[in-house]
């Protein structure tokens, strides 16, 4: 049997903040299993911030296969959004290495815990679908104020691509004398 490699991972928000607590506490669990502490990892930095240089250089280590788990006191240590814990945490899973959270008791090496992370992903996938109905129902707002969404309405001088298309000149070569792209002139030649 290999020995596991842990990395732990800690977070305070600012420079005045200590990571012992968290440390103290994340040592005391590798020492009661008997697991290796590979490396440990301090960000001083915001959770929201996605981002940070010891969790890139965690996750670097992770890649190069010199971790084999990742331990969090608590796992808004990690990230603040579902959305960045997900994509962290899928990562880590595609490379094989486990993740542990101890005050909420996630161990994604256990079925529990997998099931728990499944969890985060259909959370973090209802939390994408909401968004994207809220942007679609504002833009459906807007649309119904007479605002336009998207990209800026090309201008097309109608009379000059008009006299061009009289004088023989092909589709394409008005579109580009125009600027506009070939189904831009079409549409508004049709309208």
């Amino acid at each position: 049997m290999t020995t596991k490699r842990l990395a732990l991972y800690a977070r305070v928000s600012t420079d005045d903040q200590r990571a012992d607590l968290q440390l103290d506490a994340l040592r005391q669990y590798a020492q009661a299993r008997g697991l290796e502490v590979a490396r440990e990892y301090v960000d001083h930095e915001s959770g929201a911030k996605e981002s940070r240089p010891a969790l890139n250089e965690m996750l670097a280590d992770a890649r190069r296969g010199r971790i084999s788990a990742v331990a969090v006191w608590k796992i808004d240590r990690l990230g603040r959004s579902v959305a960045h814990l997900l994509t962290v945490l899928t990562e880590l899973q595609s490379l094989g290495v486990a993740f542990v959270s101890l005050q909420e008791a996630i161990d994604t090496g256990t079925p529990a815990g997998r099931m728990v992370f499944t969890f985060l992903g259909a959370v973090a996938e209802f939390e994408r679908a909401i968004i994207a109905e809220r942007v679609k129902a504002g833009m459906q707002a807007a649309k119904n104020r007479g605002r336009h969404c998207g990209r800026p309405r090309a201008r097309v001088d109608l009379p000059l691509a008009r006299k061009l298309r009289s004088e023989g000149k092909p589709l394409r070569q008005v579109a580009a004398l125009a600027g506009v792209s070939l189904a831009t002139l079409s549409r508004v030649l049709a309208a």
